[in-house]
């Protein structure tokens, strides 16, 4: 009787675990949700004002909007969105925006000229990294609400504080993660001690995009719902839930188990082992951000030039762009972006242990030094990190790897206080300006001077003629001098041994569930789920 019990059992729960597991190999999320698994690590604040990274770019997108967006098939050119129109004087000292009549906040409260001009006030004041886009304008907290005013509740002009080409200002409140629009009246509601409501803002929002944050859980979830009242329409999805995810592996099981319908950071072993599924899609996106390794020269190894060209001597270029960046990225050696008219070729940068050798020798390193690298703990950060560990010990380098969040790593940098680091950025918009300023220009290397969105300001590279060159470059109108002088200012950095070495352009790859329809990447990592659905 117990034997046969047994038995009986044993087949029942046999078949129950058989039912289970050919549930789980079909299963699916819901029609009207959107299940995303990426890493959060680097997502620590939300506050428009303070939120530089790519992955906190993304989440804004949906909560809030920007005067302008630019268009996905000619990013040199801007579409409507707040702004209904726009103008620019004849001088070109002037632009003036027309904005809609029928945007309403999340709050319910409208959306006016105020708003913006405010929302841009805030940035100033409250002076974290994004501000420098602004102050590279000359904008300054002091003159910022005389240049930049609502002259009524939907007009808003905008005067440029100095001689420059407009077009580069349109462009960047299109795109600038700091361009989007507040809620003046929702986030002062919220202000304590005279934060603007920078405190409430890290983990809330006052948006009028086409979703609304609901809840967010650090390093865990993220619960995007659908606004309703969005001014564009309303989203095709209910509810985009982002879960916090930093194994490949487990973002590729879930994949195909049918668990998620779309994952970023996938590890290239995996994302080339699903590439061509008909259960799944994937999709590459060349991005304007760059890879690099960057070193203080606050330091006083990698103050010497020679010190910085022996590690350029000892970065394996080759073996990175072949064997760590696939689906990640693409070789780029010149610190601007790929496919610009005034780029350069790459100038060859190649592994070379003897010279390298030599060079430290010169600057008085026989034996070599100790350092850091300082990384996250996520492809493709960690294995470009340990692939420079074992190359630069080939030339006498000893370096450890600190791993840590997105916050801790870009902390430091930020605040001027590391070796070596491996990491990412860059200006978002396709122009050699953007991308020389961002790499290569400091108007001051002071410490007190906090330009943390001037790479060549974190890693203290200071040089007067290469930032002349570059300011000379930003306000010439004849084309041939122009290219001429973005070509002087590459072979400049090249001879001053710039101690930002890029070792690739950033390929957004992301993978999706076949069923999900309308995802479009966008070119300035600022992704929209508005028109995202699934066909079913």
């Amino acid at each position: 009787m117990n034997a046969a019990f047994s038995t009986l059992h044993l087949s029942l729960l046999t078949a129950v675990l058989s039912l289970g597991t050919m549930a789980m190999a079909h299963a699916k999320t819901p029609a009207d949700q959107l299940i995303v698994g990426m890493s959060m690590v680097n997502l620590f604040s939300i506050d428009p004002a303070n939120a530089p990274g790519l992955d906190a770019s993304g989440v804004n997108a949906n909560l809030y909007d920007t005067l302008i967006k630019r268009d996905q098939g000619n990013p040199e050119k801007h579409l409507p969105q707040l702004a209904e129109r726009w103008e620019i004087s004849e001088d070109g000292k002037q632009v003036t925006f027309h904005l809609r009549q029928d945007v309403k906040f999340h709050s319910g409260n409208p959306l006016t000229a105020e708003d913006v001009a405010w929302s841009l006030y805030r940035v100033m004041k409250l002076n974290f990294g994004l501000a420098t886009t602004w102050k590279a304008y000359g904008y300054s907290v002091e003159n910022i609400q005389t240049l930049i005013r609502a002259t009524d509740a939907h007009t808003l002009v905008v005067d440029l504080p100095q001689i420059m080409d407009p077009l580069l200002l349109v462009d960047s409140l299109a795109i600038s993660p700091s361009a989007v629009v507040v809620d003046r009246k929702t986030a002062l509601a919220h202000e304590k001690n005279g934060d603007l409501g920078a405190g409430w803002l890290v983990t809330n929002e006052a948006g009028s995009g086409p979703f609304v944050l609901t809840k967010w859980s650090a390093n865990d979830s993220l619960l995007l719902t659908r606004f309703d009242g969005y001014w564009g329409g309303a989203a095709k999805l209910k509810r985009v839930v982002v879960r916090h995810m930093t194994e490949s592996q487990s973002l590729r099981l879930m994949l195909e188990r049918g668990d998620l319908d779309l994952a970023y950071g996938m590890a290239a072993p995996d994302i080339r082992a699903i590439d061509g599924s008909e259960k799944l899609q994937v999709q590459s996106l060349p991005r304007g951000t760059m890879y690099y390794v960057a070193m203080s020269m606050k330091q006083p190894e990698f103050a010497k030039p020679k010190v910085r060209e022996a590690v350029r001597n000892l970065i394996d270029y080759k073996g990175l762009d072949t064997q760590v960046m696939p689906y990640y990225g693409k070789l780029n050696q010149q610190p601007m972006q790929l496919g610009l008219e005034a780029r350069l070729p790459d100038p060859g940068y190649h592994m070379d242990v003897a010279q390298a050798k030599k060079l430290l020798a010169e600057a008085g390193y026989p034996e070599g030094f100790n350092t850091t690298i300082r990384t996250l703990s996520e492809p493709p950060f960690i294995d470009i990190a340990a692939r420079l560990q074992a190359t630069l010990a080939e030339g006498g380098i000893k370096a450890s790897i600190v791993t840590g969040t997105g916050n801790q790593v870009y902390g430091a940098m930020r605040a001027r206080n590391f070796e070596i680091i491996v990491a990412r950025g860059a200006e978002r918009y396709p122009h050699p300006y953007f991308s020389l300023r961002t790499f290569a220009y400091n108007p001051n290397n002071s410490d007190d001077a906090g330009l943390p969105n001037f790479q060549g300001w974190r890693a203290s590279f200071f040089s007067p003629p290469l930032n002349s060159l570059i300011d000379k470059a930003g306000v010439e109108r004849d084309a041939a001098q122009r290219i001429s002088l973005y070509h002087q200012a590459q072979k400049l950095y090249d001879q001053q041994v710039g101690p930002i070495l890029m070792v690739s352009q950033m390929t957004d790859t992301v993978v999706s569930a076949a069923d999900v329809k309308g995802f479009t990447g966008d070119d300035a990592e600022a992704t929209r789920y508005l028109g995202v659905y699934k066909q079913r």
